[in-house]
């Protein structure tokens, strides 16, 4: 039996840890997207909380490509995904490509920080959007190749992943079978032991 989307919301909410911002807790990676366009504002806000994201020598070497559903941005992010992502994503009303320049702006020499920073960026983008009680999907599944070739992004800036954006739908509206179990099913997260260290292999015991 499926579940409403009230129902996969509450069961995807991260635990109640007491100061844990609301927004960490509530963030979680949706496929199904409702036929709800997202307002011009609301847009120029997630990327006013992305403008003042942390990146080494304050470079800001991010770009995101932005497309509306039914412009020409939009389809080309489309056709880049892979052919599983396309059968979700299709639904989202908007599709981000996220790019970092590979050099620094001020002496040309590799940025090794630079996905690092795209990754922040990302971060702020996808927490802004859950305070706005919209959805975020990353997504890794892309053809890069394919993707640079349709929009002439230059060698010096690499791809990262891509992002859905939309409010939730109901899982219903998911065609594939694993799709909807992977919808429905609970969230889980490796223990702070195993990822928190004081030395290698060595819990910090925080």
């Amino acid at each position: 039996m499926s579940k409403t989307a009230a129902e996969v919301d509450a069961l995807k909410q991260a635990p109640d840890v007491q100061g844990v911002i609301p927004a960490i807790r509530k963030r979680w990676s949706t496929r199904a997207f409702a036929d709800k366009a997202i307002p011009s504002e609301t847009l120029a806000k997630l990327f006013e909380a992305v403008r003042w994201s942390a990146s080494a020598f304050n470079e800001q070497p991010w770009r995101f490509l932005v497309g509306q559903k039914g412009d020409e941005t939009y389809a080309k992010i489309l056709g880049s995904l892979v052919a599983f992502n396309q059968l979700w994503a299709g639904k989202a009303p908007v599709l981000i490509l996220g790019l970092t320049k590979k050099t620094f702006a001020h002496n040309g020499n590799p940025n090794g920080f630079a996905l690092y920073d795209l990754g922040s960026a990302a971060a702020h983008l996808t927490l802004q959007a859950t305070e706005f009680g919209l959805h975020t999907h990353s997504m890794a599944g892309l053809d890069a190749d394919k993707a640079r070739a349709a929009f002439n992004i230059p060698e010096d800036f690499a791809i990262g992943a891509a992002i859905a954006l939309g409010y939730q739908g109901e899982p219903s509206s998911l065609s594939d079978e694993h799709m909807l179990t992977l919808e429905i099913a609970p969230r889980t997260r490796k223990p702070l032991s195993e990822i928190v260290l004081k030395a290698w292999e060595t819990s910090a015991g925080i």
